[in-house]
């Protein structure tokens, strides 16, 4: 019984339905001609306009509800925890934007405007404005948020709550459930162009450099837990291993808290009262594996679609603006990507190509992503509790 609803939870899980999609579409852009790829062409722009409709939105219901909530739990270990997350994803996010300065030259990755065939023009627009721009919403959403705290309005921090439940099921019920389409539409016109065959060994690559980034960052961040802490960093590393694993399997830092709480609880060196706190806030603000990969993404892509590599006055803005969005981010399907879709398209320029192409490659790492997560939260635990001068005295070197 538990294997048939293992599998069934597999086969309805969005990773799943995004490799099929993925193969779906690539099977279709090989197959498809040109009457056949101005309907799928048009599909695609109008869900596209859609998802971007909805971005908007998004920033609004998660950004504003998660700054309102940092009021419930003010206090030094609150301030200094969310500094050190801050710190540690944009910090990821930067070494993640030089290593990939260094090394995306080096791919010998082929823009796809030397590919093949062109794309036939869609058969109409279906034109579905944003309530507003990206910017907008993501200045709205933290003087809004800033409001409430001053006023202490209880009744508009209820509203939020309310509203970032309703955006969550809009997420869930309409663009959870379009995402494959939208992919497989976008998968089949890098198909038809003939994008995918040549530059599928660069993806392979690709993602298996950001997981030796992963690796490369927890080192670092545990390094510094052991400086701060003048400890042996080993001794909360070494319990986390089942929780790293449980982040591959539910690629969800809400799903795999309770079993971060088990193996930080058996490090010595971590006081109990900031480790539990600290380690349950991180699952909500820590996201420095989703936030390296993302960067290194974006670079692959614009090198992939647009024949070059962001403008790195840009790049620094948007990994500025990705670390606050990372706040709100663990509330949304898909995390980091999802929320920050607004970034990708305004700060670097992205078309809905770009956009589709990120969501895809990240959906499919995202595992590796969320247990970089959920794993760096236990070097973070022992930053706080170094700095705070709390190490059991019986842990102390």
């Amino acid at each position: 019984m538990t294997d048939i609803k293992a599998k069934k939870s597999i086969f309805n899980s969005l990773l799943f339905k995004l490799v099929i999609a993925i193969i779906i579409g690539i099977f279709l852009g090989n197959i498809s001609n040109e009457g056949m790829m101005q309907v799928i062409s048009t599909i695609k722009t109008i869900l596209s306009n859609l998802i971007n409709y909805i971005v908007p939105i998004i920033i609004l219901a998660f950004i504003t509800p998660a700054i309102v909530s940092l009021n419930e739990s003010a206090g030094k270990v609150l301030s200094l925890t969310l500094i050190i997350c801050y710190l540690s994803s944009v910090g990821a996010a930067l070494f993640s934007f030089l290593s990939g300065k260094m090394i995306i030259p080096h791919l010998n990755i082929v823009s796809a405007s030397e590919a093949g065939r062109k794309l036939p023009e869609i058969l109409f627009k279906l034109e579905i404005p944003s309530i507003m721009p990206v910017m907008t919403a993501l200045v709205t959403s933290i003087l809004f948020g800033l409001a409430v705290i001053w006023t202490k309005s209880e009744n508009w921090a209820n509203l939020l709550k309310e509203f970032n439940n309703m955006v969550l099921e809009i997420v869930n019920r309409v663009i959870i459930r379009i995402l494959p389409v939208y992919i497989a539409s976008t998968f089949a016109e890098l198909s038809y162009e003939g994008v995918i065959l040549s530059q599928f060994p660069v993806f392979i690559k690709v993602i298996i450099l950001v997981i030796m980034g992963h690796y490369i960052w927890l080192a670092l961040l545990y390094s510094l837990g052991g400086i701060f802490s003048k400890t042996n960093p080993m001794e909360v590393l070494k319990h986390y291993p089942p929780a790293y694993v449980t982040a591959l399997g539910t690629m969800s830092s809400a799903a795999t808290l309770s079993v971060c709480l088990q193996c930080s609880a058996k490090a010595k060196t971590l006081d109990p009262k900031i480790r539990d706190f600290v380690v349950s806030l991180c699952s909500n603000t820590h996201l420095c594996g989703s936030v390296l990969t993302e960067t290194f993404f974006v670079m692959i892509v614009s090198q992939v679609l647009y024949g070059k590599l962001p403008n790195t006055g840009n790049m620094i803005l948007f990994i500025i603006l990705l670390g606050i969005f990372a706040i709100g981010a663990p509330g949304v399907p898909g995390g980091t990507v999802m929320a920050s879709l607004g970034l990708i398209t305004s700060v670097l320029g992205f078309d809905s190509t770009g956009t589709a192409l990120i969501l895809s490659i990240f959906a499919l790492q995202d595992s590796f992503g969320t247990a970089c997560n959920i794993t760096g939260d236990g070097a973070i635990a022992l930053m706080v509790t170094g700095l705070l001068n709390k190490v059991p005295k019986e842990a102390r070197v």
